[in-house]
């Protein structure tokens, strides 16, 4: 069973000695560290480096001749069929063979903007083919995705999954596509706190404190949302309804604009994923009463969790990189692969938890699994506020 912390298991002597099956070729055993470059670290280049990654033994020739042709990865997936249970050997499929587009359903500057261009440039770096960021802001991030499910299902056209799609997928007649239908779930990138931040002249110190002043000053205090059916914006309905606040919502066009607005007193707090509150944070720019998680953040370990004060309160916002439906399986199966390998570099690693996110690492059913419980938990809270996210 996959799981989000951990490394799925490496599975050797698969495939039985003697003559093999694709041919009559003798061949030798090839475990995943024959394509280990120990002095560097790090799988080798060619064929092999993602099966390595994968931990996933290898037949390779030791016969020079025409039988050679047949393609290694063909073998491979044969013992991954062995591994799995299914009866029929799946083919692999190479990726990517072209230049890729990361599609972003915000603006520049905002969390997932932040975390697309970390993504593509790792994804690039790796795997040697351009991947670029294209940014289409709108209808909290469902512009970019019905984009995506028009596109061609070949893996070279990929959504940034974030926490506005689980969201807007709770009320599916809203919107010309189903995100549940129309978008695969391929991998997971991060799952990461919320921050309750406030602008600097706001003399709250605790969300304890904020609340009693709001609460004395009816009107006073605004909250700025990323836009409506954001994660910024049921966030902070979620926090109305549990402190018996009624705080007014402005709608900004993304994370940015909203940081900005913050920034300059046009509203006074919000909850903002931490890849884009932690360096206002850090600079003093606003101030952190609470991270929405249910226990405290590495990258902010003196701020206290907002439970402490409101108990029970609990988001998060998870995301990941999806594709359009009909994309083959054992594409969908490569990309998780390579990207899951992509993000466990240890750079990439830890540019990821400076961004205040925990890793999500696990195969495509595990990242299909917390998408599907997301939507059903933030469609509770949007029924409950009784709100329509057009």
């Amino acid at each position: 069973m996959g799981g989000w912390t951990e490394t799925r298991p490496v599975s050797l002597g698969l495939l039985p000695s003697g003559p093999d099956p694709i041919g009559e070729w003798n061949v030798h055993r090839q475990p995943p560290e024959a394509y280990l470059d120990e002095a560097e670290g790090k799988c080798k280049g060619g064929v092999g480096r993602g099966l390595c990654e994968a931990g996933v033994e290898i037949r390779v020739s030791n016969q020079r001749n025409q039988m050679n042709a047949i393609p290694l990865i063909v073998v491979a997936a044969l013992s991954l069929t062995a591994f799995s249970g299914r009866a029929t050997p799946v083919q692999a499929q190479a990726w990517p063979e072209k230049r890729v587009t990361l599609m972003v359903g915000f603006p520049e500057g905002g969390p997932n903007d932040i975390l697309g261009r970390l993504v593509a440039t790792a994804l690039s770096n790796r795997l040697g083919q351009r991947f670029e960021v294209v940014n289409r802001p709108g209808a909290s991030g469902n512009i970019a995705t019905e984009a995506v499910t028009k596109a061609q299902p070949d893996g070279h056209t990929l959504l940034l999954i974030g926490p506005a799609n689980a969201i807007t997928s709770s009320q599916p007649a809203l919107w010309p596509f189903d995100f549940r239908k129309d978008i695969i779930p391929v991998a997971g990138v991060t799952r990461e706190a919320l921050v309750m931040v406030v602008h600097p002249d706001v003399p709250a110190r605790s969300v304890a404190e904020f609340v009693a002043l709001a609460k004395a000053n009816p009107g006073a205090y605004t909250m700025a949302s990323t836009g409506n059916g954001s994660s910024p914006h049921v966030s902070g309905l979620l926090f109305n309804k549990m402190t018996g606040l009624n705080l007014p919502i402005t709608h900004f066009a993304g994370g940015g604009p909203a940081l900005r607005g913050l920034i300059a007193g046009q509203t006074q707090m919000m909850f903002e994923p931490m890849s884009a509150s932690i360096e206002p944070v850090k600079s003093g720019k606003l101030r952190a009463l609470a991270v929405t998680t249910l226990a405290r953040a590495p990258a902010l370990p003196n701020v206290p969790a907002l439970a402490d004060a409101v108990p029970g309160y609990e988001a998060s916002a998870v995301t990941g990189i999806g594709v359009p439906a009909g994309t083959p399986a054992a594409l969908v199966e490569t990309m998780n692969r390579d990207i899951n390998a992509t993000l466990a570099d240890p750079k990439v690693a830890l540019q990821l938890a400076e961004t205040g996110g925990t890793l999500l690492t696990g195969s495509q059913a595990d990242f299909a699994r917390l998408v599907a419980s997301e939507i059903e938990k933030w469609s509770g809270v949007v029924k409950a506020a009784g709100v329509t996210l057009n």
